[in-house]
């Protein structure tokens, strides 16, 4: 079975996020997306805790068929390298062709990841083409410039309509729920 390895912060998911794991399934040529958040960031990153980015991540691709939210990581080694991932995932799953998905803006980082060589081997990767990192061949960038960054950002400002009509347009509305239920990305404007 071909499978992509979508890991990343999720804090919080967003539109492009699932627009990634539809393309991934319907374009991408793979029968299974793996939803794997990080445990802690590998850059030291300060992030939302794992158990809220992960059932984050569930209501957020809980439609999707075919889209699996993993919480693997919380039981790997510290600290978070990706090839302990692969290396847990085929262990899981030995008949599973895995491709790890990356951004082609994170090729011009791979010599900073810890045996990057050794995780293309055991899951090449499938390249995303990012606005303002295009390479021949990977074809035009078809996600919406979107970030975690910026979703947080506005979600401090939400208090404030038009950035709550905004906020509405690219958070799943699942997610949006979960995130007040539980007080994440507390507003600044009270």
């Amino acid at each position: 079975m071909r499978v992509a390895v979508y890991g990343g912060s999720f804090d919080p998911p967003h539109a492009a996020h699932v627009l990634l794991a539809s393309y991934l399934l319907a374009i991408g040529g793979f029968e299974r997306v793996l939803v794997v958040p990080v445990y802690e960031h590998a850059f030291g990153k300060r992030l939302t805790p794992f158990e809220h980015r992960v059932a984050m991540c569930r209501a957020c691709f809980a439609a999707l068929r075919g889209v699996e939210v993993l919480d693997v990581e919380a039981d790997l080694p510290k600290p978070n390298y990706t090839l302990r991932l692969i290396e847990r995932l085929r262990e899981l799953n030995p008949a599973d062709e895995l491709s790890l998905v990356v951004g082609s803006d994170v090729l011009a980082e791979t010599q900073k990841w810890h045996a990057f060589e050794r995780v293309a081997e055991l899951a090449p990767p499938f390249i995303v083409p990012r606005k303002g990192h295009e390479r021949p061949g990977l074809g035009r960038p078809l996600l919406p410039e979107l970030s975690s960054t910026e979703v947080r950002e506005l979600l401090s400002r939400r208090s404030d309509p038009a950035v709550a009509a905004d906020i509405a347009s690219i958070v799943p509305r699942n997610v949006l729920e979960y995130v007040d239920a539980h007080g994440l990305y507390p507003s600044m404007l009270a």
